[in-house]
């Protein structure tokens, strides 16, 4: 065999192993992402097949231990079929350090491997404008990285949950900071404590703002009292800003309270989740 030839095989062989080495290295990449976003009235619980969100479970917040979150975790896999061990990959976003804990050790015992824990400094690609960086909420960190890779930028995020929170990403794609408001279903709460004569009434869209009974009036004032909050400052935000930019509400409540704001442009309820997906891609 000629010196040619065996340098012809030999370079042949060597990609064979090349490629078998790639194979392997990709065999080894989580087939799921597990991603857990503990807020302080709900825990979203989200599974991904690579980019695309399959499916995702909201619970009430609670102090619970290692074994009782995993036994939640491996009762909602069974149903659903989730991968499990080195085939999972996890991460989460936590606004209660109380509860963090007890979250990392359940995804790290149900995936094998320490979960990505969403930060200013495991959000490497997110530039951050706020005086305190380590002061930015996961959750706002995490809002801001979905909204620039999938809606674009300038951009507000309206998180609308247990705090309504603005969030400023301008056009070079930097957070900026932005506003909290008391939450809307907060909001309620207080005044029905503090009212004794007011009844708790259900949150939803009433037939007219002029209220002929007292449930009329409380869904006419809590529900478009909050539609009404958020324009004013999603306008006074825009204002401050460079650009056009596009607004985008999530949270538990923006099915309800989005509908009926004029400057809300896109609802995304796993808006969250989805940016934790994209900080735990570029943390790997």
């Amino acid at each position: 065999m000629s010196e040619a030839r065996r340098d012809r095989k030999s370079g042949r062989a060597r990609t064979r192993v090349e490629a078998g080495g790639r194979a392997a290295r990709r065999s080894a990449r989580p087939e799921g992402l597990l991603a857990v976003d503990v807020g302080n009235s709900d825990t979203v619980v989200g599974m991904f097949a690579g980019p695309e969100l399959i499916g995702f479970w909201r619970f009430t917040s609670r102090d619970a231990t290692v074994d009782e979150i995993g036994l939640m975790l491996e009762a909602l896999g069974r149903t659903h079929r989730w991968p499990r061990g080195r085939e999972l990959g996890a991460v989460l976003c936590s606004v209660v350090p109380a509860l963090s804990l007890p979250w990392l050790g359940a995804l790290a015992k149900m995936s094998g491997r320490p979960p990505v824990e969403v930060s200013a400094a495991t959000a490497r690609n997110l530039p951050i404008r706020y005086r305190d960086r380590t002061a930015v909420g996961a959750d706002r960190i995490a809002n801001a990285v979905a909204t620039r890779a999938l809606y674009g930028v300038p951009a507000i995020v309206v998180d609308l949950g247990t705090a309504t929170t603005f969030d400023c990403i301008s056009r070079q794609g930097a957070y900026l900071g932005g506003a909290i408001a008391p939450g809307v279903a907060t909001s309620a709460a207080e005044l029905f404590r503090r009212a004794a004569r007011l009844p708790r009434v259900e949150l939803r869209r009433p037939a007219h703002a002029l209220g002929r009974t007292t449930e009329e009036s409380l869904q006419a004032g809590v529900l478009w009292g909050a539609a009404g909050q958020v324009d004013a400052l999603v306008r006074r935000l825009a204002l401050e800003m460079k650009g056009t930019p596009a607004v985008v509400a999530t949270g538990g409540l923006a099915a309800i309270v989005a509908p009926e704001c004029e400057t809300i442009n896109r609802v995304d309820e796993a808006l969250t989740l989805k940016g934790m997906r994209i900080i735990w891609e570029e943390s790997r």
